[in-house]
């Protein structure tokens, strides 16, 4: 089973529910609309699925390996990076000054749906690439930025993002990396990177790392980390390589999933010192590289949407195929599991999960372009808080609901599932590292309890509450049987989420061990309930459009419809454990486990 890209529910849902036409009017975007969107998901969709996909499983048997200090990645791969290069995707959202696309993030969010669809080991390389080239426009100079984001954004090059260190995981503040400065205005840096993707590869002729380290002198913790750029091969002011930098791969980890992925062990130094350059100013490292893990955070949410598609695209071939049992209101003969009432439960939680994650996403997508592209500050105000608000729901929920997904996929095969020539298994172990890199997801809920919930006083969260009443609103005047449903959860799963919220805020303080105990459970509310939020208005339009694609609409209407009954009907149950549960949570000593 190969990988079809759902062009089709993806515009729908640029068009109805991130409102692409109001994108299409920003300065820069006027060639941006609907039209021209799906030429580009097309296209996209074309690539990933011919070219791309078939190399998947062929990662998964064949992975990458390590040879004399060299990786060799998954036959085809090199081929498939270089065609992906020519054709212009890895500059789809970067500037065209530097030989980009430049499109706004509401297209670009769907082409890079369809390429962690079809093939996640191979997508992590041009995401780390585009991190990398995200946070050298941010605060490279121009002349860092003229030598190395052309030939990124060309293919020619790709980029990596060098935080974990073998003592200092999420605690940044324990890197140890050290960087000297040198006389000619470089650095020589020093030390021992661990879990950096595609660190070592022979798909592109030369690798950028982008490499958190410490100057002599610098302030003790996360005040006093730099970025620096370390380049695999030396570059010429006349854009040509040089020699092999002192920066080698000494192994490359053996990993549940994602295997055709390299996952390196770098070292720093060993020989004299690697080359560095300063990316803006020191000691204000962590602020710059934020930018990259920021983007990056977004793709990893964006990856557990793909993944999930993936694989309930994989779990209803395969039910429509595999006849087993008699239907329940009696026939003949078996039928195929698909007319199973359990069957189409689990289908339908996979399919729900999957396009809510979706719509939410490509909403934040949306936002991120109003936000860095209108001529009015107050709507840039607006959405960037919407905006970061949404990253780390769009990465720990997306991701989480992922790990859900691929294990009700194995589910639906059934003991075919278990057995890996089927590919079902090869999802779920592919999705079971979303949760956990790039912050897990522990991480992503105290992002938005601290800094996204309570620091403002909940004001964006309520912010977000007053929208989705808006939404109810409108459910009201529908009249149909889904739609009653519908607002019935949504504003039950919105009473709750105001009521987390302000639980939050009235005991941050007071309370805090307690209320971070809560954090998960919160960030998989807001997720839920967002998610449903766009599901309601998916089934609005829906509606009203159901004569235009009857086929098409009534399943938009029967999943939000499913939505609403099964995912949403939860949150009240989760605000009562954040509200109620984080004495339970902290209860038992440390020498009681």
């Amino acid at each position: 089973m190969s990988y079809k890209a759902p062009v089709k529910d993806m515009l729908f849902v640029l068009e109805n529910i991130s409102e692409i036409d109001k994108i299409n009017q920003l300065p820069g975007f006027e060639d941006y609309d609907l039209e021209t969107a799906s030429a580009v998901l097309e296209e996209s969709g074309k690539f990933c699925g011919e070219v791309l996909a078939p190399l998947n499983w062929t990662g998964d048997q064949n992975p990458s390996h390590l040879l004399n200090g060299e990786v060799i990645t998954t036959p085809g791969f090199k081929e498939a990076f270089q065609q992906f290069g020519e054709a212009g995707w890895q500059g789809v959202i970067h500037p065209v000054e530097f030989g980009g696309q430049g499109f706004p993030k509401a297209i670009a969010t769907p082409c890079a749906e369809m390429l962690h669809a079809a093939n996640m080991s191979f997508a992590l390389c041009p995401m780390l690439t585009d991190g990398a080239i995200e946070a050298l426009l941010t605060a490279a100079s121009s002349e860092l930025k003229e030598r190395y984001i052309p030939k990124m954004i060309l293919g020619e090059w790709t980029g990596t993002m060098n935080l974990t260190e073998p003592q200092a995981g999420s605690d940044l503040a324990a890197v140890r990396t050290k960087a000297e400065l040198q006389g000619d205005g470089s650095y020589k840096i020093f030390g021992t990177k661990i879990y950096i993707t595609y660190g070592e590869h022979d798909m592109a002729e030369n690798i950028i790392h982008l490499v958190l380290a410490r100057c002599p002198g610098a302030p003790e913790g996360v005040k006093g980390i730099s970025l620096f750029v370390v380049p695999k091969f030396m570059v010429h002011e006349d854009g040509s390589l040089g020699e092999r930098n002192d920066v080698q791969c000494v192994s490359i980890e053996h990993k549940l999933g994602i295997k055709a992925s390299p996952t390196a062990v770098l070292q720093f130094g060993d020989h004299g010192g690697a080359v560095g350059y300063l990316v803006g100013e020191e000691n204000r490292g962590l602020e710059y590289m934020f930018i990259m893990m920021n983007a990056a955070r977004f793709a990893v949410g964006m990856q557990g949407v793909a993944i999930a598609d993936r694989a309930y695209q994989q779990a209803v071939w395969y039910a429509n195929d595999r006849a087993q049992s008699k239907d329940l209101t009696g026939s003949a003969e078996p039928v195929t599991i698909i007319h199973h009432p359990d069957v189409k439960r689990m289908l339908m939680t996979m399919r729900a999960y999957t396009e809510g994650a979706r719509a939410i996403a490509y909403v934040a997508a949306a936002a991120s372009d109003q936000a860095h592209h209108s001529t009015d500050q107050n709507i840039r105000q607006k959405n960037a808080a919407f905006y970061e608000y949404l990253v780390p729901i769009i990465k720990g929920f997306s991701t989480e609901m992922s790990v859900e997904v691929t294990s009700l996929g194995i589910q639906v095969h059934g003991g075919m599932g278990f057995i890996e020539e089927t590919g079902a298994a090869q999802h779920y172990r592919d999705a079971r590292i979303l949760p956990i890199y790039e912050g897990t997801t522990a991480i992503q809920a105290n992002d938005l309890i601290g800094r996204k919930t309570y620091r403002d006083g909940g004001q964006v969260a309520q912010s977000i509450a007053s929208l989705i009443q808006e939404t109810e609103n409108q459910l009201k005047a529908s009249g149909s049987i889904e739609a009653a449903a519908m607002l019935k959860h949504l504003n039950a799963a919105r009473i709750s989420y105001e009521s987390v919220v302000a639980h939050i805020v009235a005991n941050f303080k007071s309370e805090i061990k307690d209320v971070f105990a809560g954090a998960t459970t919160y960030l998989k509310l807001a997720g839920t309930l967002l998610s449903g939020w766009q599901m309601a208005r998916a089934l609005l339009v829906s509606e009203d459009r159901l004569s235009e694609d009857p086929d098409f609409y009534s399943a938009k209407i029967g999943t939000a419809y499913f939505y609403a009954e099964h995912l949403l009907s939860q949150v009240p149950g989760m605000a009562s454990a954040v509200i109620n549960g984080g004495r339970s949570v902290n209860q038992l000593r440390a020498d009681q486990f």
